[in-house]
């Protein structure tokens, strides 16, 4: 129901917002704030990057029925401009996500591999870059999830997701982490909020927590 109020308000200030448009709102939603500082999900991620680290996007992946646009295999680390790749990605299932209705998929090793070649897809997408033989990297696996649950994976895995054909819903929320030390080498780093620990040097940004009620 959140995310559905969300998706209205966005739409209602800009007609050219689609569900993929919710990105970001960490800093100005206090659910989504809380969410991301929630302890069970801190306590995982200080076990895989350490003590001292920041939450520094949001980003929901909703795709309705019918949606024929895929996501292409892909790296996150080969979009985002940081000096080095230690980001986790929090996928949180906000509908259940399973083969039928388009359900993320992990080429499982990839992330020991290095940054992978990709081209420009020719096919509708939500993201454009696309690794280039891919079948031939091993056999992928569904991210099978119960609406409420979630997973991690490092940003160098190599995953995407199919064309939603079903008469169902497919939405995830995506927040994104990692150890202070990373750098950003563009704005990256003005959207964050401390997790734990500390960040001596100042590069991250830390939002305080938004007020109630605020979208």
């Amino acid at each position: 129901l959140f995310f559905d109020k969300l998706l209205d308000h966005i739409k209602a200030k800009n007609t050219e917002s689609d569900s993929y448009s919710v990105i970001s709102y960490h800093t100005k939603t206090a659910v989504l704030y809380d969410l991301c500082m929630d302890s069970r999900i801190l306590d995982m991620l200080e076990d895989l990057i350490g003590k001292n680290f920041v939450v520094w996007s949001t980003h929901y992946f909703c795709k309705e029925p019918h949606d024929k646009h895929k996501v292409p295999w892909h790296q996150d680390a080969s979009y985002w401009p940081f000096d080095r790749s230690k980001s986790v990605t929090v996928w949180l299932a906000i509908d259940d996500a399973d083969e039928e209705n388009a359900a993320m998929k992990f080429i499982p090793g990839t992330h020991k591999m290095g940054h992978l070649k990709w081209k420009e897809t020719n096919e509708p997408a939500i993201l454009i870059q696309e690794i280039t033989n891919a079948e031939k990297l091993g056999e992928p696996v569904y991210n099978t999830l119960k609406a409420g649950e979630m997973s991690l994976h490092a940003d160098m895995l190599a995953h995407g997701s199919s064309p939603n054909l079903s008469d169902r819903r497919r939405c995830g929320l995506t927040i994104r982490y990692c150890p202070v030390e990373v750098r950003g080498l563009t704005d990256w780093h003005k959207n964050a909020i401390i997790c734990r620990g500390s960040d001596p040097s100042g590069h991250w940004i830390s939002h305080p927590r938004p007020s109630e009620g605020n979208l």
